[in-house]
């Protein structure tokens, strides 16, 4: 049993499920071949090297010779936990299935990038309460004290102040797979997952 799979994320749309509109993002989980295998022997553990094609050479067929060059032939090139009876059955070239391991209902955990946005405040990125908004406050937006009078001139370590905010890999546990579209390789999940359209995420299922 494989434990997850990587994607890209598509964008956010509705579904209607049992009579009630349900958000969902949808992740394309597909044009993912074998590039490489890794043994418990060798490794010190099973896994499958993918690459996720660049879009000229989808319609081309694979070339060992590709994988001597990966960043010219290939988007993305990462690995994926499998069983041994798994990887005796991978082939140099073939596609990734890996949609057959998940179901609808199944919980899965998304990890991805977020979304950068660039330099924030504090209220922005610490998602601070402020000061008094009225009795003459004139502290505005500003993140008040950041020392204190132990020693002269010190700031804690770890001080929430302003800065790039963002762009951060972080997790979304407990989400459910609503509808998996096996033709188009798309795996439609209730809720929303970390980064903008086009982003690569890693879909786990809860439990592996």
């Amino acid at each position: 049993m494989v434990n997850g799979l990587w994607g890209q994320k598509i964008g956010m749309t509705q579904l209607f499920v049992d009579g009630k509109a349900v958000p969902v993002t949808a992740v394309n989980v597909g044009h993912w071949i074998v590039c490489g295998t890794k043994t418990v022997a060798q490794d010190g553990y099973n896994a499958l090297q993918v690459g996720c094609l660049r879009k000229r050479y989808r319609s081309i067929p694979f070339d060992l010779l590709w994988l001597k060059n990966k960043q010219k032939y290939f988007f993305y090139t990462k690995e994926v936990r499998c069983s041994s009876e798994q990887l005796a059955t991978a082939a140099l070239g073939s596609v990734v299935d890996l949609l057959q391991f998940f179901a609808i209902g199944d919980l899965v955990r998304v990890s991805g990038l977020s979304k950068g946005i660039g330099f924030a405040g504090v209220y922005k990125r610490h998602n601070f309460g402020g000061a008094a908004k009225s009795h003459g406050s004139m502290m505005g937006r500003r993140p008040g004290s950041i020392g204190f009078t132990r020693s002269s001139g010190e700031i804690m370590r770890g001080q929430m102040m302003a800065g790039h905010a963002g762009n951060k890999r972080i997790s979304i546990l407990n989400l459910t797979v609503v509808k998996i579209l096996q033709s188009e390789n798309v795996l439609m999940i209730k809720g929303s997952v970390p980064g903008k359209s086009g982003t690569l995420v890693f879909v786990k299922r809860q439990g592996l």
